[in-house]
């Protein structure tokens, strides 16, 4: 039974390792480059061609879409530079002066052509064709060598069929959302037993480092939205995307609210020193509203990276069930802050600031708002692909692709979510 369970294990770990972004991009590139320069051999007039590969390498990138995005700009830019050169060895040859003419000349027109990133790939190749004898003969076998790297880099995306990372992207969501949690809990447990200066400080810093955290989730989420674009393999890519991508917002919302709450208990405990932040009441109160968001934290985290299933139904009643609780809990502890204020007028504003911060993480974690959300979003992603691709969404109403149709398969009924 112990041997079942390593074999299984180490299956899993093979199978998560297949997935990993450094394994997937290294195994594509190096077979890609490879293809590329045995093809390039037999076409090229070039003894070693090796721009085949070196455009394969740069073109297959880890999703289809970056794949072909990128690709067609590399064409273009080594196109444009290979043209450039050809037009310089017209008129005069390779010195120093004519070498920086070449090179402003090859970024400026590879800024018109709009080759984004490629823009320096555009003067490479001029100049490498410049500073060969047989300019016409090098020219075009260096064309015929991109257009061999970038098309065996695109065809092994297509036959190698990247991962859709989408699983990834939910996993560093629900990590921020856990991460979240456990912040609150602490800052919870230390307000209900008196917070010292230095500890509330710390916990400020906790939360300013969150911001980090996002960064990393919108990276990640980046990569999943670019796996969906464009892949055969999944149905309602942009409600995918839409769902995910508000959500982020969302948490980052409440990261952003949760560094203020942070900031009014350090001031809290400031002006409160040596005494506790709150009466023993009122602190257990904040110890136990803070918990109870941050359950509806992570449930709201599970919501938007759950399959549109009926697991994404129970996570959405869990959360509107720990909302329900938590918005009483934030009654009780508004009364006890109004009693605390008028028994010490002197600081008000700080109590108030906590509970006004608080309520704010409820409003954004509400199910109504968060339906309101994603219909403004479905709204505006339709309206901008209505104006991009005006045939194509004609196409999809004759088809009944509508917008329609994308929330009736969310489950959207105008009632949840």
């Amino acid at each position: 039974m112990r041997e079942v369970r390593e074999w299984t294990a180490h299956a899993e770990r093979i199978v998560r390792k297949r997935r990993d972004p450094v394994v997937v991009q290294t195994l594509r590139s190096a077979t890609a480059a490879t293809i590329a320069y045995v093809i390039a051999l037999r076409l090229s007039p070039e003894p070693a061609p090796l721009t085949a590969p070196l455009t394969a390498l740069l073109v297959v990138q880890v999703t289809l879409y970056a794949t072909i995005t990128n690709g067609f700009r590399r064409v273009n830019a080594v196109v444009t530079g290979v043209l450039v050169a050809i037009a310089f060895s017209l008129l005069v040859g390779l010195t120093w002066w004519s070498l920086a003419m070449l090179l402003l000349a090859s970024l400026v027109v590879g800024r018109l052509v709009r080759v984004e990133e490629y823009v320096p790939e555009v003067a490479i190749s001029a100049m490498l064709v410049l500073g060969v004898t047989s300019v016409g003969e090098y020219a075009w076998a260096r064309v015929v060598e991109t257009l061999i790297g970038a098309s065996v880099g695109l065809a092994c995306n297509l036959l190698l069929s990247p991962p859709v990372w989408v699983e990834e992207a939910g996993q560093s969501i629900d990590g921020l959302a856990r991460r979240l949690r456990q912040l609150m809990l602490r800052m919870g447990e230390e307000a209900a037993g008196g917070t010292p200066v230095d500890r509330a400080e710390k916990q400020l810093h906790e939360a300013r480092r969150l911001d980090h955290d996002i960064v990393e989730v919108d990276a990640a989420l980046r990569q999943a939205e670019d796996s969906l674009r464009l892949n055969p393999r999944v149905q309602d890519s942009v409600l995918h995307r839409v769902v995910m991508r508000t959500g982020l917002d969302t948490l980052e919302i409440c990261t952003v609210v949760l560094r203020v709450l942070a900031r009014s208990l350090t001031d809290l405990a400031k002006e409160r020193e040596p005494k506790p932040l709150f009466e023993a009441e009122t602190g257990a109160a904040l110890e136990q509203l803070l918990s109870e968001i941050a359950d509806a934290v992570v449930s709201f985290a599970v919501l938007v990276t759950t399959h549109l299933s009926a697991s994404a139904e129970s996570a959405e009643e869990r959360l509107a069930a720990e909302l329900r609780t938590a918005a009483g809990t934030r009654d009780k502890l508004a009364l006890l802050l109004r009693e605390e204020a008028e028994r010490d007028p002197a600081h008000w504003q700080l109590p108030g600031a906590v509970l006004t911060e608080v309520n704010r993480i409820l409003d954004e974690l509400d199910t109504e708002h968060r339906t309101r959300r994603l219909f403004e979003e479905l709204d505006r992603v339709s309206g901008e692909q209505r104006a991009r691709m005006p045939r194509l969404t004609r196409l999809r109403e004759r088809l009944g692709v509508t917008e329609q149709l994308w929330r009736n398969r969310a489950g959207f009924d105008g009632r949840s979510r």
